[in-house]
C-alpha cells in the first residue's frame, strides 16, 4: 500500500501572513485565498483527476506547529488514513490526535523522528 502520494502542503511562520501573502501575490503572481494559494495539478498526464497543494504562512506565533521553535510544517498527502493509523500505532510513532474529517478531507497529526510536528491529509477530490 501506498502510503504518502505526495505534498499535501506547505506552511510556514512568519512575523505577518497577511502582507506576505500579498508580496508573493505582488511580486511571484500566487493567486491567494483567505488561506494562502492553493496550486491545482493532475496527478498523472493522462489523468482528469485534479488534485491540489496548499501553500500558507502562519503568525509566527502559532501554535499549531507544536514546537516553538518549529518553522514550517508539511503537510502529506496519504492513501487510507484508518489503516495508516493502525500502521503508525503499531510501529510506535507518537501520533498526537484522533483522526478528524471535514468536507475537504481526513487529517492526523504526527511526530518525526525529530520531535517535529507532521500532518497527515487523506483528501477527499
Amino acid at each position: 500500500m501506498k502510503k504518502v502520494t505526495g505534498i499535501g502542503g506547505i506552511f510556514f511562520k512568519c512575523k505577518d501572513p497577511k502582507a506576505t501573502t500579498e508580496w508573493y501575490a505582488k511580486h511571484l503572481g500566487l493567486e491567494t485565498n483567505p488561506y494562502g494559494a492553493t496550486f491545482e495539478w493532475y496527478e498523472t498526464n493522462a489523468s482528469e483527476h485534479k488534485a491540489q497543494t496548499q501553500w500558507t504562512p502562519f503568525p509566527e506565533t502559532t501554535q499549531y506547529f507544536g514546537k516553538e521553535d518549529q518553522a514550517f510544517m508539511i503537510n502529506y498527502r496519504v492513501e487510507n488514513l484508518e489503516h495508516l493509523y493502525s500502521q503508525l500505532q503499531q510501529e510506535g510513532v507518537t501520533i498526537l490526535d484522533k483522526i478528524t474529517s471535514y468536507d475537504y478531507g481526513k487529517f492526523l497529526h504526527i511526530l518525526d523522528a525529530e520531535g517535529n510536528k507532521v500532518q497527515l491529509w487523506e483528501p477527499i477530490d
